[in-house]
């Protein structure tokens, strides 16, 4: 039985238990309408009227479209262009969330831009949305594709795209005015006072989508692109919408919907390198289950394996279709870049990443910092690269695949690369070491611009952001075979590494510099790179390792008669030693390193080795001469400036303090030393002396006091990985049977 729109209000109306008058409060129009609605004396009422009645009845997206369709009729001109819905679409449910919001205030805001990178799935994500609420827009939905990136490099031009809406809007050819100014005046009247949806898909630029804009604040017009058109934004007020990679769980589920259930379940592991080896990519993704499809008993384990390799995974994502094929779909965009974009994009693929800066940039392309600025922000706006953080930039591995194909064989951009992090490395360890002394090298090439941090604030956020960066470049440098680089790298993050508790990597950087050391025959660099292992291995308690290491140094030290060198060769001996029982073998080496760096003459080695011995000596319970020793190392560092040794002098007179008895006194030198270390940036320096301090609290009868300073040690030690967290836990569960008992 075919309904009418009298009949179906009536029984909404009814089970929604409104009287006429009641609905008509409720939509704000008259009781006259609704009466005439309800006895068909009203056929054909007005878009807005249809609408208030579907919210006010609480209507189903069904429901809805049945009002709108009984309403309307299928008129002329009432144009449904929107391409079909994904069927396996899945996630963006924030994205969702957000457009959804544009209808709630579509008078305010007529124009909608959704930017990303190539294969992210904006169309998908704009078709799955307009689907949703084709039911919002009863006078219909306008769709084209623009062709801004496009296999046939022609995009689709805006009196094209206007004469295809006047045709859907129900045109006459001899009605269309020849020029396209007209015929963009003549769409707009159309569209004035209708509510439509217009989906603007793949635009190349501003100039191609403006004309296409519909002038009506009851339309909206939904823009994909990915260029930013931030012209739009500025221009016409549009809203910027930023289609990212989605997430790791989402992506997991497309690709999982895409291969089945059960072919998805028998593989997790598969799955998730899939993903990982796709970026996330949508239309990665959906090519390796495209592949996975037409050979459904190959394991997944083998089409990841196909991926794994960086200059197969674009080969393996290939498809003979033009629009879907990965390397084929980058292009698009690395081809509508000008000219010094273009070679920007290339060098990027010599960086190791995982990010860089503007000024990196600008030294692998031996320029200025102001074009190669430029150049990145083309990079952003065409959605190739991203601003991930304030000032740093990177690119998903898809497109750093693709960034690599297109790199030229070029060794001088990339001894650039290494100039650059090796002199501004160097110029922030001397900044955060007032007693390091320089690493000779070699001037960096014309064309690089090393950063130069004012301070050593600036000088530790610097490495702290590019940590990670520097040991890729330190692995680069050893694939390059440039030696002096590693080296250099390596030795001037020893300090930042320590203060950070960055062990790990801090053994990973010294084992690398102590092959590429032997390989070459250098002595001094060996030695160097084993007194650096020999450190770390202290650190974490591997002291056998940390013997083979240090014997080693001391000999090769012993060998290029190099005091300093031996001398931090005892102090570290000296720590093995105490940490194994063996105090007074500690106070021998720590005395040796103190002669051999009186001899050297080296004021700052001097003041570290005084304060090593004043330690042991508190150990051995010497007590008056340590005390001595360590405010003689404190003098000494105070006159260098050397807030790092002041800290640790500190340290070790508040330690003195403490079996002297003399709580009061050192607790005060306890918190100087944690404020020079905080301030430093020396996390389990701090963390270190933060347990002695609680120490001290609870022999002084302050448990209360003992436990939050405890509690602050755990929370670094733990974030460090360092296994004297669970010596602080024994002391926390202690203080704990205190209060119970």
């Amino acid at each position: 039985m075919a309904h009418t729109l009298a009949s179906l209000l009536r029984t909404w109306r009814e089970r929604a238990l409104l009287t006429q008058e009641q609905l008509a409060r409720q939509t704000g129009l008259g009781v006259r309408t609704i009466r005439r609605l309800e006895s068909q004396g009203l056929l054909r009422p007005r878009t807005d009227s249809v609408r208030l009645l579907a919210d006010a009845l609480k209507l189903s997206h069904a429901e809805r479209s049945l009002l709108v369709t009984t309403a309307r009729g299928a008129q002329p001109g009432t144009p449904r262009q929107l391409p079909a819905d994904l069927p396996n679409f899945t996630g963006r449910a924030d994205l969702l969330r957000d457009m959804d919001k544009l209808l709630g205030d579509h008078r305010a805001l007529v124009t909608c831009v959704l930017a990303g990178t190539a294969g992210v799935g904006k169309t998908a994500l704009a078709l799955h949305w307009a689907h949703r609420v084709a039911d919002r827009f009863m006078d219909g939905q306008l769709y084209v594709n623009l062709r801004g990136f496009d296999p046939s490099g022609v995009p689709t031009e805006p009196g094209t795209a206007i004469r295809g809406f006047l045709d859907a809007l129900g045109v006459q050819a001899e009605r269309i005015p020849y020029e396209i100014g007209a015929q963009a005046a003549l769409y707009r009247s159309l569209v004035a006072g209708k509510r439509m949806l217009v989906i603007l898909d793949n635009a190349r630029d501003e100039e191609q989508v403006r004309p296409l804009l519909p002038g009506a604040s009851s339309c909206l017009a939904l823009v994909t692109s990915r260029d930013q058109l931030t012209g739009l934004v500025a221009g016409v007020g549009a809203l910027p919408v930023v289609v990212d990679l989605p997430s790791t769980v989402e992506a997991r589920d497309l690709l999982a919907r895409r291969l089945g259930a059960d072919r998805a379940a028998a593989e997790p592991a598969s799955i998730d390198e899939i993903v990982m080896l796709c970026a996330r990519l949508p239309l990665a993704l959906a090519v390796v289950a495209a592949h996975a499809s037409t050979q459904a008993d190959l394991p997944l384990t083998a089409i990841a394996a196909g991926l794994r390799v960086g200059s197969g995974r674009l080969s393996a994502l290939h498809t003979s279709d033009a629009a879907t094929d990965a390397r084929r779909v980058f292009s698009w965009s690395y081809q509508r870049l000008g000219a010094t974009a273009q070679t920007m994009f290339r060098l990027l693929g010599l960086h190791p990443g995982p990010d860089f800066t503007v000024a990196a940039a600008a030294s692998l392309m031996g320029t200025g910092h102001d074009e190669a600025e430029p150049a990145m922000r083309e990079l952003v706006r065409a959605n190739l690269l991203t601003e991930h953080l304030p000032g740093r930039y990177t690119f998903h591995d898809l497109l750093r695949a693709y960034a690599v194909e297109q790199a030229p064989t070029e060794d001088a951009a990339i001894h650039r690369l290494l100039d650059h992090y090796l002199h501004t490395t160097q110029s922030a360890a001397l900044l955060i070491s007032a007693t390091r002394k320089p690493i000779p090298l070699d001037p960096p090439r014309h064309g690089v611009t090393p950063e130069r941090p004012a301070g050593d604030r600036e000088a530790m956020a610097w490495l702290k952001a590019e940590h990670r960066v520097l040991l890729a470049i330190i692995e680069q440098a050893a694939g390059a075979g440039l030696h002096a680089h590693v080296w250099g790298l390596a030795q001037s993050l020893t300090t930042f590494f320590h203060r950070q508790g960055l062990w790990q990597d801090l053994a990973t950087a010294q084992q690398t510099a102590l092959e590429v050391a032997q390989r070459a025959g250098d002595v001094p660099r060996q030695a160097a790179a084993h007194r650096g292992l020999g450190s770390y291995a202290i650190r974490l308690g591997l002291h056998d390792m940390a013997q083979t290491h240090l014997t080693r140094a001391l000999a090769l030290c012993e060998e290029l008669a190099d005091d300093s060198g031996q001398a931090y060769v005892h102090q570290n001996l000296a720590w093995i030693c105490d940490k194994q029982g063996d105090t007074r073998a500690a106070l021998g080496h720590a005395l040796a390193a103190l002669q051999l760096q009186q001899r050297g003459g080296s004021a700052g080695g001097e003041a570290n080795a005084l304060n090593a011995v004043g330690w042991y000596r508190i150990r051995l319970g010497d007590y008056s001469r340590a005390v001595s020793d360590c405010q003689k190392a404190l003098a000494l560092q105070q006159e260098l400036g050397n807030r790092s040794g002041q800290g640790g002098a500190w340290d070790s007179l508040g330690y003195a303090y403490h079996h002297i008895g003399d709580y009061a006194k050192a607790v005060e030198c306890f918190y100087r030393a944690c404020d020079l270390l905080r301030a430093l940036g020396d996390r389990f320096g701090e963390a270190d002396t933060l347990g002695r301090l609680g120490d001290t609290h609870q022999a002084g009868g302050n448990p209360h006091s003992a436990v939050a300073v405890w509690q602050s040690a755990l929370e670094i030690l733990e974030e460090l990985g360092h296994p004297d967290a669970e010596k602080i836990r024994m002391k926390l569960g202690g203080c704990g049977e205190h209060f119970n008992g």
